[in-house]
């Protein structure tokens, strides 16, 4: 019996989702190595349009489970709204302020320099296919919760009834299209990554830095399922030991958006998260908690301030452009480096980058933007844990006793 049960766990594993990210990441660093920039030619025009079909879906997915997720909420819906807000903003500016307390205990005790020569140019598309998404990340937000609340407000069944089926739709679209498209994106990002270098070139470099980084996100991730679990009095095993593929997955496409569909999939097999809950809170928390984005941010901005210009932020600064983060956070696309690319204003105009310090920032953030993302995912767990505590009975709680009354009467 367990020798059976052993070869179950073998073909389980090697016919899962992380045996295959993993096997694409080292399909694709070796490929890198080896490549010639003929291969690359093809490697990257694939990177290109599968990147184009895959967030051609995202805003697709986030419509389809946001609005119904929310319609189906009724009464419930605006606050639910509120508070999940609330929690993703408190968690980034609380992993941000934590990152500030990181920077100013152990950057000035490290001594890094840039690595900017001796990269493999990437050479050019050999054909190009653009795949516009309909609308942009936010737009298909804003569009998502303005549907839903007002399906729930007018109490809308036949509406409902469509947004219900708009979401199978997508679901299917997500199993048969987005899951088996990932693997091959993940190995042709990593082979563009090997082949260029910054693998084995600029990664050593930051080794010191981006280890505190990692650190940190783990540290935080703590924070988040402990407080999870006493808020939910539930064990928040339950819920992290299912994101290892969404983790994985997001540590290859470096995009929280790309990693939508897996995150959905590895939320809804824990059975202490509500599947309505889910269903609202995971495209939701995927664009507005970027809790390891802004953590590694802050800490990047610390260190790019002593390497350029010889000193770290004021803590007052640092403050302030801390508190703003966070909201322009909620408005970055769900791409890699997004968080970065929404914040340049504030990190020109607060912290007085140069145009050198901006693009060494985008550097080292790019090196690192997948464990970031990776760790935003994971935490978008355990908020979507507090949050079914918080939003009372499910949708099939609520049927079941329904059902059970009208038997009764």
């Amino acid at each position: 019996m367990p020798v059976a049960r052993t070869e179950n766990h073998m073909k389980n594993f090697f016919s899962g989702t992380i045996f295959k990210l993993l096997l694409a990441v080292a399909i694709g660093i070796i490929g890198g190595m080896f490549a010639n920039k003929e291969v690359m030619n093809v490697v990257v025009s694939l990177k290109h349009i599968l990147g184009q079909i895959i967030f051609f879906m995202i805003p697709l997915i986030i419509l389809a489970f946001v609005s119904y997720s929310i319609a189906r909420m009724q009464s419930n819906a605006t606050k639910m709204l509120g508070i999940a807000l609330a929690m993703a903003y408190l968690s980034s500016v609380g992993a941000a302020f934590f990152a500030m307390f990181m920077g100013y205990s152990f950057i000035p005790l490290i001594s890094i320099e840039p690595v900017k020569e001796g990269l493999n140019e990437i050479p050019p598309l050999l054909f190009r296919l653009d795949i516009p998404p309909v609308m942009n990340v936010m737009s298909a937000l804003v569009l998502a919760i303005m549907i839903g609340l007002s399906t729930a407000w007018i109490k809308s069944r036949l509406f409902e009834d469509i947004l219900d089926q708009f979401q199978k739709m997508i679901i299917l679209l997500i199993n048969r299209i987005l899951i088996p498209l990932l693997p091959l994106f993940i190995a042709a990002n990593f082979c563009a990554l090997s082949y260029e270098g910054s693998i084995t070139k600029q990664l050593p470099v930051f080794i010191g830095v981006m280890g505190m980084v990692l650190a940190g996100h783990f540290v935080w991730l703590c924070v988040l399922y402990i407080t999870a679990g006493i808020v939910t009095k539930k064990n928040p095993w339950l819920v992290l030991k299912y994101y290892g593929p969404a983790y994985l997955t997001a540590v290859g496409t470096m995009s929280s958006a790309a990693t939508l569909g897996v995150a959905i999939k590895c939320a809804k097999k824990s059975p202490v998260l509500k599947d309505d809950v889910v269903d609202f809170a995971i495209p939701l928390f995927a664009n507005v908690h970027l809790c390891g984005s802004i953590l590694t941010e802050v800490f990047f901005v610390m260190t790019v301030s002593i390497m350029l210009y010889g000193t770290l932020p004021a803590v007052s600064t640092l403050s302030l452009f801390i508190l703003l983060l966070g909201i322009f956070a909620i408005g970055a696309p769900g791409v890699p480096g997004g968080t970065v690319i929404a914040s340049l204003g504030i990190v020109t105009s607060i912290l007085g980058f140069t145009e050198a310090g901006t693009a060494l920032l985008l550097t080292i953030f790019a090196l690192q933007d997948s464990f970031g993302t990776a760790c935003n995912i994971t935490g978008d767990g355990a908020l979507t844990m507090i949050l079914s505590k918080l939003s009372g009975k499910s949708s099939k709680a609520k049927e079941k006793e329904n059902t059970k009354q009208s038997e009764t009467a």
